[in-house]
């Protein structure tokens, strides 16, 4: 049951930590062993960090249990959504795109994410429009869906953190172990996510980076959140 995973629940300690664009089952079982509550893999093909379904799939099945499982999409089909959830490999799903509220709410997962491309204040409004308590801060680029190590406005990612207590916020956007006290004193996210900035290359993730990263966000209290939106229902599909 996702329920008894760290990630989707309230009584976790510390700052809880997703380890994104995992790409290789070494780099999974190393994040897990350094305390991560999350891996994300991306399978959108335009990312540096695409893994092909057909290919993560067996290793993700036995890390069941041991962490959430998130698979990171940018606009997917609806049969690609569908390809995933019977995959039975992934707990969450977290939409990078521009997907609008129903597609993410049919999507048939019990937990799912909704990325925003903060650019300004105004950006930051979408992120209320959808029907999830869990709502994923990063920082835009022209270039870019996401992995590009560029920084959020901390100032508006901490605005938007006083104002939806009732919202489980994960920062993400060019942290590294060097930025994440302060990015944790300003913003005091539910949770933080990291790629290029626990990397020795792209598509590597470095041990001493990951381990150092979970460490100093685990010795950071999480905000109280007020009454949360519950994740949605998974929809009946409809194949």
């Amino acid at each position: 049951m996702t329920e008894s995973l760290p990630f989707f629940r309230d009584s976790a300690t510390g700052t809880l930590v997703k380890i994104c664009g995992i790409t290789s089952v070494e780099d999974a079982e190393m994040a897990v062993s350094c305390g991560a509550d999350a891996i994300g893999v991306n399978l959108f093909p335009g990312s540096r960090r695409h893994v092909e379904l057909r290919k993560c799939r067996e290793w993700l099945a036995g890390l069941a249990g041991r962490v959430a499982r998130i698979a990171v999409v940018v606009n997917p089909t609806a049969a690609e959504i569908t390809a995933m959830r019977e995959a039975g490999c992934f707990d969450a799903v977290q939409f990078h795109g521009n997907e609008p509220p129903s597609f993410c709410r049919e999507a048939g997962f019990p937990h799912w994410i909704k990325a925003v491309s903060v650019r300004d204040s105004s950006s930051l409004s979408r992120a209320t429009i959808y029907e999830t308590p869990h709502v994923l801060l990063d920082a835009w680029s022209p270039d870019a869906w996401g992995g590009t190590g560029l920084r959020v406005d901390w100032d508006l990612a901490r605005d938007f953190v006083d104002a939806h207590r009732d919202r489980r916020v994960i920062l993400a956007g060019g942290l590294h172990p060097g930025n994440l006290r302060s990015a944790l004193r300003i913003v005091r996210p539910f949770a933080v996510d990291v790629a290029s900035g626990v990397e020795s290359e792209p598509r590597q993730k470095d041990e001493y980076l990951v381990r150092e990263f979970v460490q100093i966000a685990k010795r950071w209290a999480r905000p109280l959140l007020q009454s949360a939106p519950q994740d949605s229902e998974p929809a009946r599909p409809t194949d």
